[in-house]
């Protein structure tokens, strides 16, 4: 008995230092620091990349563009984030991201054109493209007359569908929505125009018993809860996929077209790294299942190409549109600027 409690005490002894071991190995493994939208990568792709590189990645995710540039303004560190359009102008200006060098991502050929030197970054100095698409609207063939689909964004207040509709609960998208159906630039700040489109809201708000929603528009539409919806063209796309009544559509008068893309902060502790991941995210493959996972349409074409004719053939939501003259991208904004569409936006909701 007492020469098993010897052998089995020993074996106690060998495992714990055998995996005392592993933490010490684990922990002097080159770390990658990510932030990342929620539900925005496939994970699988993380594991794949840690086994390939023999290194950690600690993930995190954020809710919204503010709220990741409120935490990195406080002092938090990343080696690469994966922000929006008018949130990378911002970090550019302040000086908080480094410069990609090109030379280390061998799969550059694979990115879309149409999608590269958009106006926050007309070179792609600091920005990789990762996903992209529009803001549309998105309704039932079978309640939504097709002839009213001429009225553009004007469609959302039609009386004949009161209490029918969702607006996505965004700020900046709804004010675009406004300042669009107006004939107005999104990005302006005239504040003249800015209070028609105020005031445009305001009437819709009072007049069309609309409900403000989130990622909730999904599920609801699926099941068909109303009958029209502004949605991200990625999001259309999934619930087209899961409800054949819906259809997708980006008004004449423009919309804005947005993109995420991943950069390099200069805090970032080991660069060459953080470039072979983002090259590793730019490989047909990697994309093709990213895009599989998140269901939005990937800046690697070939990739993009694959999801369009196999995924999501046949779903016109999953083909954001490109080269329109008034579609848009958000453009950064100053702190009173910001501060005066917040107000408005607040005034919005107030009811």
């Amino acid at each position: 008995m007492k020469k098993l409690v010897s052998v089995l005490l020993i074996a106690v002894m060998v495992l714990s230092l055998g995996l005392t071991g592993c933490g010490k190995k684990d922990k002097e493994k080159p770390v990658l620091k990510i932030f990342n939208a929620g539900e925005y990568i496939d994970k699988s792709l993380l594991t794949e990349f840690e086994k390939a590189y023999n290194c950690r990645i600690i993930y995190e995710t954020f809710d919204s563009n503010e709220s990741m540039y409120t935490k990195i303004r406080t002092g938090e560190t990343y080696d690469i984030l994966v922000p929006s359009d008018y949130m990378i102008e911002r970090l550019i200006k302040e000086d908080y991201l480094a410069k990609i060098d090109w030379n280390q991502i061998s799969n550059k050929e694979n990115l879309n054109p149409d999608v590269m030197g958009q106006k926050f970054d007309p070179d792609n100095e600091y920005s990789v493209p990762y996903f992209y698409g529009t803001v549309g609207i998105l309704y039932n063939k079978k309640v939504v007359d097709k002839a009213d689909l001429a009225d553009g964004w004007n469609l959302l207040r039609n009386k004949k569908y009161k209490g029918d509709i969702y607006m996505y609960d965004s700020e900046r998208d709804s004010f675009m929505v406004a300042l669009k159906a107006l004939g107005y630039s999104m990005n302006t700040s005239n504040k003249t125009k800015i209070q028609k489109a105020y005031r445009w809201l305001v009437k819709q708000r009072d007049t069309m018993d609309v409900v403000y929603v989130t990622d909730d528009v999904i599920d609801n539409m699926i099941s068909g809860n109303k009958s029209i919806a502004v949605v991200y063209s990625g999001d259309g796309a999934l619930i087209m996929s899961e409800n054949e009544d819906m259809d997708f559509f980006e008004p004449e008068e423009g919309t804005n077209m947005w993109t995420d893309c991943m950069v390099i902060t200069k805090s970032c502790k080991n660069t060459e790294l953080a470039h072979e991941f983002i090259n590793f995210m730019c490989d047909v493959d990697n994309a093709y299942l990213n895009s599989q996972e998140v269901g939005y349409s990937s800046a690697v074409q070939p990739a993009f190409e694959m999801m369009r004719d196999n995924d999501f053939k046949g779903i016109d939501a999953f083909i954001p549109r490109t080269g329109h003259d008034k579609d848009q991208v958000f453009r950064y904004q100053k702190n009173t600027l910001r501060k005066y569409y917040s107000e408005l936006w607040t005034k919005v909701k107030a009811y």
